[in-house]
């Protein structure tokens, strides 16, 4: 039987990539979306994959969600912990609900989606989970305090549970992307991104297949000696 993954942010830009790569290498996928339904339908119309809507900042909207993919699918033994928002904005300009969004957003889901799943793989003695942190979790960047934040709180978060769920047959990993060619940094003005990609030493944007390869290695069965790591994608722009 093929195994089961869940990936969230699933059905555009990295998400929808790693989606699509994992049905290709014979995974069951369920790609969570929150926001654009019209996409998400085309998404799922396109790939064949199932998708499901629901808010991965609400610890009960995630427990109805897993509910029913594994009520559809079957147990989840991959996760991947990829939604993701900004809220862009210098500390004296920054109001709490930008704050409060993207930590629960970022950094609030991996909790939910973790805890709601973490059980099963315990019970079963496997379980894959991939969180999807930034090289500005871990080098900072201007005008994100929230966003830097929430990504360097999944680098920690992801080495606690790597700790807790080792001696229970289950890896627990994050990676860190550099810029990747998304919409959400296409819409960075031109001047800034030119700026960004001269500092990238491959000279280029990522791609979401890089990123993608990424997480197929980690999530594999035969990875299971990889746990607690940090994988950073960026192109040599960060090196820690």
């Amino acid at each position: 039987m093929p195994r089961v993954a869940v990936v969230t942010g699933g059905t555009r830009g990295i998400g929808g990539i790693v989606s699509t790569q994992l049905k290709a290498k014979g995974y069951k996928v369920a790609a969570v979306y929150g926001g654009n339904t019209d996409a998400a339908k085309k998404f799922g119309d396109d790939t064949g994959i199932a998708v499901y809507k629901f808010d991965v900042s609400d610890y009960n909207a995630c427990e109805e969600g897993i509910a029913l993919i594994e009520q559809d699918h079957g147990p989840t033994e991959i996760l991947v912990n990829n939604a993701g928002i900004t809220r862009d904005g210098t500390m004296h300009r920054m109001n709490p609900d930008k704050w409060q969004a993207v930590i629960d957003t970022n950094l609030g889901s991996c909790f939910n989606m973790s805890r709601l799943v973490i059980d099963g793989m315990r019970e079963r003695k496997f379980g894959r989970i991939v969180n999807i942190g930034s090289i500005n979790g871990q080098a900072g960047q201007y005008g994100q305090v929230n966003y830097a934040a929430a990504k360097s709180g999944i680098h920690g978060f992801t080495k606690a549970l790597a700790q807790e769920s080792a001696a229970q047959g289950i890896t627990v990993n994050a990676i860190a992307p550099g810029y990747v060619d998304t919409d959400m940094v296409r819409a960075v003005p031109s001047d800034i991104l030119e700026k960004i990609i001269q500092r990238i030493p491959m000279g280029r944007l990522g791609r979401g297949e890089d990123i993608a390869r990424g997480v197929l290695f980690l999530v594999a069965d035969d990875a299971d000696f990889i746990t607690g790591s940090t994988l950073s994608i960026n192109g040599g722009q960060h090196m820690y």
